[in-house]
């Protein structure tokens, strides 16, 4: 058969680090091995129920078997204002400064396309989502690293950007709570975020997947809380995980109104918009009873408190997550992460991410998903004590 080769723009994208991944942990499964999957970032609880008799009942609306508007019904993006003002105190124009996305994802990966030209600098966190290089590419932009190291606890130094990247700088991209690391940012972070970015012109993009996901009874702070935050830039919210709604594909960005009529403007070229019912439901989910997010949050604390205890009494020298749905555990003296993760998956049967998949500075740590029960947990835990790798 003939072939058709690949554009040069696609052969330019990123290779995906973790589909070789998946794959080895598939033949292990065919082999019959009982592998605990802690590898990946796919929330395991069921959407709420009332958030899914709300699409069953809008799917039955034939209004929702035409083409929606195409930037989205207003009513979700009131929802989303209401939801912002509700939960953060942070007023916002749902006509205006709200863009309906097609899940977080393609809203990271749309705005570099939406706002950079080829050759624009974009700073980009490491380790890091690695989606965030996908956009870079797309748009032929030039991404320049901003190291998160655990004495900084994970949030970049800006004073250690080189000035010239800070006056070539575009966009900057950052995420707390952060994957892959679990760390959260504060209120004063984020103004010297805001001060950086109004001296040097450098639009902000704040991937806020995880922001219900914090732990001890602190609440992760929204970008968009912090004085000029709006001015600076945009925060992207997902409902896949706070809503367990990862399949649904829907999100939302909030802020600058002139990143989101680009936005905007970028996906009337790609899309229609998304499914009415999924909309409806989406709107429940923002307006409706918030029992189901205390209760996902409690359960992930739980699983936290399980595995990092678990493993501490190993003797593994782990740091707890402040947030999010993921632990960022050093690997032993002796191992690169590729190398542990293999030693688990080939003689624990358990998968965990390498850290050098999420960049440079991921190198020495493995990512792991608090995403299966506390019984798997502790048998992951009880695996990983049989290796006898770590000594009390």
């Amino acid at each position: 058969m003939k072939q058709f080769p690949p554009s040069e723009l696609l052969n330019s994208l990123p290779k995906q680090f973790f589909a070789s991944l998946v794959k080895r942990v598939g033949q292990f499964i065919e082999q019959g091995c009982d592998v605990i999957n802690l590898g990946q970032g796919n929330p395991d609880q069921p959407t709420p129920n009332h958030i899914v008799a709300k699409l069953q009942e809008a799917a039955a609306n034939p209004e929702n078997h035409k083409y929606s508007p195409f930037q989205g019904h207003r009513y979700l993006k009131k929802a989303a204002a209401d939801f912002y003002e509700r939960e953060y105190g942070v007023m916002i124009d749902p006509e205006t400064e709200v863009a309906i996305l097609f899940g977080g994802k393609a809203g990271l990966v749309e705005i570099p396309t939406a706002l950079l030209n080829p050759g624009d600098t974009v700073l980009v966190p490491d380790p890091g989502y690695p989606d965030y290089w996908s956009g870079v590419a797309l748009a032929k932009a030039e991404m320049v690293t901003m190291p998160l190291k655990e004495e900084n606890h994970f949030l970049p130094d800006y004073a250690g950007i080189a000035p010239e990247i800070k006056d070539q700088a575009k966009l900057m991209f950052l995420n707390y709570p952060n994957n892959p690391t679990g760390a959260i940012a504060s209120k004063e972070f984020f103004e010297e975020t805001i001060r950086l970015a109004n001296e040097h012109h450098i639009c902000v993009v704040h991937d806020f997947a995880y922001g219900a996901i914090g732990f001890e009874g602190k609440k992760p702070v929204s970008f968009l809380q912090v004085n000029g935050a709006k001015e600076a830039g945009i925060e992207i919210y997902t409902l896949s995980k706070t809503y367990n709604m990862a399949g649904w594909r829907v999100g939302f960005a909030v802020g600058n109104a002139s990143i989101i009529k680009s936005i905007e403007l970028l996906q009337d070229h790609l899309y229609v918009s998304l499914f009415g019912a999924v909309q409806e439901a989406a709107a429940e989910a923002l307006n409706g009873p918030q029992d189901c997010v205390k209760e996902l949050i409690a359960l992930y604390e739980r699983r936290r408190n399980v595995l990092i205890d678990g493993l501490r009494s190993l003797g593994w020298n782990v740091a707890s997550p402040e947030g999010s749905f993921f632990a960022w555990l050093k690997v032993p003296e002796g191992f690169s992460s590729e190398e542990f993760a293999n030693l688990l998956l080939e003689k624990a049967h358990i998968m965990v991410a390498p850290g050098v998949g999420f960049g440079t500075f991921g190198e020495g740590y493995v990512r792991v998903g608090l995403l299966t029960s506390e019984d798997r947990l502790m048998e992951a835990v009880r695996r990983i004590s049989q290796l006898e790798i770590f000594k009390k």
